[in-house]
């Protein structure tokens, strides 16, 4: 096995793009599991290989519940990726994750509806551990760089995966709440178990946009506030990536 890091960016809303990217080139990957989302941009930060798909599709044209994770997941695999840091927009669920936060999920509740989340199919039977669902040091190694970076990272986050592409009501929203979960997006699953059962390591990076419709007297999820907060994230989130990559270890040990 390589001992070579080849780092998979999965860009989400607020994320369309790499600055720090050289030698870059778009390429097409085939997947058995259908079209991915995109191309996949692949260049690198220094020594150190990337692999970028940005998840929605250049120009932000597919639906969370229309993504195609496993082909987006399986092409990544292709692309050569060692490990894979995604990055989302949520609504926050905790008077502690304000708008403009960056937070580092470690658990999940999938409530996602009828979304393919396996690579597994009819005549072979296996089931993966998703106790602990994502990779504890490339979320420390990405905590890190949000820290160099400039940002404020928060640990610890559960993240409630919703079917969308609507918002949650104010019931909802609540009872999410009461369930534990602190971030709510609509594409950490089942992107995330995809990422278990290709054996890809998986961190992912949580942008708050706004907060979810759980505090009564305010207004409910603003498009436009979203929008804004997206952007204003944007920047932050590519410096991550950059001072992610450059930090890496020379040598990539087993996970």
């Amino acid at each position: 096995m390589s001992d070579e890091w080849v780092i998979g960016i999965i860009g989400g809303s607020g994320l369309y793009a790499i600055e720090a990217l050289e030698d870059e080139q778009w390429i097409a990957v085939q997947s058995p599991w259908g079209e991915p989302s995109d191309e996949i941009l692949c260049g690198r930060i220094g020594h150190v290989q990337v692999r970028f798909l940005p998840r929605h599709g250049r120009g932000h044209r597919v639906l969370p519940g229309r993504l195609n994770a496993r082909a987006n997941i399986d092409a990544l695999k292709r692309a050569g990726c060692t490990d894979i840091l995604a990055i989302s927009a949520v609504g926050s669920l905790s008077e502690d994750l304000a708008p403009g936060a960056f937070v580092l999920v470690d658990q999940f509740i999938d409530n996602t509806k009828g979304r393919p989340s396996t690579f597994f199919d009819d005549g072979f039977v296996a089931h993966v551990a998703m106790g602990d669902p994502v990779c504890a040091r490339l979320t420390d190694l990405t905590a890190r760089a949000v820290e160099r970076a400039g940002g404020e990272p928060h640990r610890g986050a559960t993240y409630l995966a919703m079917e969308g592409p609507q918002f949650s009501t104010r019931a909802e929203s609540k009872l999410y709440r009461q369930w534990g979960a602190q971030v709510i997006g609509m594409t950490g699953m089942p992107e995330a178990k995809l990422a278990r059962e290709a054996e890809l390591p998986y961190a992912l990076l949580a942008m708050v946009t706004d907060w979810d419709s759980w505090r009564d007297g305010e207004a409910a999820v603003d498009v436009g506030a979203i929008l804004a907060q997206m952007a204003a994230n944007g920047a932050l989130a590519r410096r991550t990536v950059e001072e992610l990559v450059r930090a890496l270890p020379q040598r990539r040990e087993p996970s």
